[in-house]
């Protein structure tokens, strides 16, 4: 009997309590409930909320015609998975994360968008769930990273291609500071490593673009509500549109 129920568990959402055919099969996905209804409100034509369970607010609607969905996925890694995982049972094909991020070298500035190639991480956590024992590579898919770039930069941001750290503990990453910069990578944010594994195992295309609102190496910090900072998000999550509607899902 239990193995029954695990087994419905894992073919029916259990928090994306959307129904079937509400959900896009190209989808953005942010961590913050209010960056969902903001990029919903203000960039969707017809958007619709689909969810509200657990605080994963999700909408459907259209960005220039093409139907996509806004998502939220929650912090870190073991939200992450459970909505990319309900997302790919309830239709999506093309994930990608617009999230934010804290810069790790000086090059990379306040208010740049760092498109992720790949997602270092420490041993265990999340991942280790999906494949125990093995050091499995949590890359981005190539199309989806140079669409986001060059759909990034028409929209005037600053964009930098390249690796990225995901952190299970927010409040310990200064800590790691010296190692991930001189692993070269380019910032720090707690999604991506897991995104990218959970979607490759199920066969979905990803991608992410990370809005830099604090910088490690520097010390310099965007505040949260600040209008510049509401723009930004905005300026991405266009762009973030964008490719999705010039990508194939």
């Amino acid at each position: 009997m239990l193995e029954l129920s695990k087994h419905a568990l894992a073919k029916k959402p259990y928090h994306v309590l959307a129904k079937p055919g509400e959900i896009s099969e190209k989808v953005l996905v942010v961590g913050d409930p209010g960056r969902a209804d903001l990029i919903a409100r203000e960039l969707l034509s017809d958007a619709r909320l689909v969810n509200l369970h657990r605080g994963f607010n999700t909408y459907t609607g259209f960005f220039k015609g093409t139907r996509v969905t806004v998502a939220t996925h929650g912090i870190g890694g073991p939200s992450a998975a459970i909505v990319v995982e309900e997302l790919k049972m309830l239709g999506a094909k093309l994930i990608v994360r617009l999230g934010t991020c804290g810069g790790l070298t000086r090059k990379v500035s306040l208010g740049d968008t760092v498109v992720a190639l790949a997602a270092l991480h420490n041993p265990g956590g999340t991942v280790a769930m999906y494949a125990p024992g093995v050091s499995y590579p949590a890359v981005a898919d190539p199309e989806v990273v140079l669409e986001l770039e060059r759909a990034l930069k028409e929209e005037g941001l600053n964009v930098h291609r390249g690796v990225v750290a995901s952190s299970d503990a927010f409040h310990a990453e200064e800590a790691n500071l010296p190692l991930w910069s001189g692993l070269g990578a380019l910032a720090v944010e707690m999604e991506c490593a897991t995104v990218f594994t959970v979607a490759r195992l199920r066969g979905l295309k990803v991608g992410a673009a990370l809005i830099v609102i604090d910088n490690l190496a520097t010390g310099e910090f965007m505040e949260a509500g600040a209008e510049k900072r509401r723009e930004l998000e905005l300026r991405a999550a266009k762009g973030v549109l964008e490719a999705l509607c010039r990508l194939q899902a």
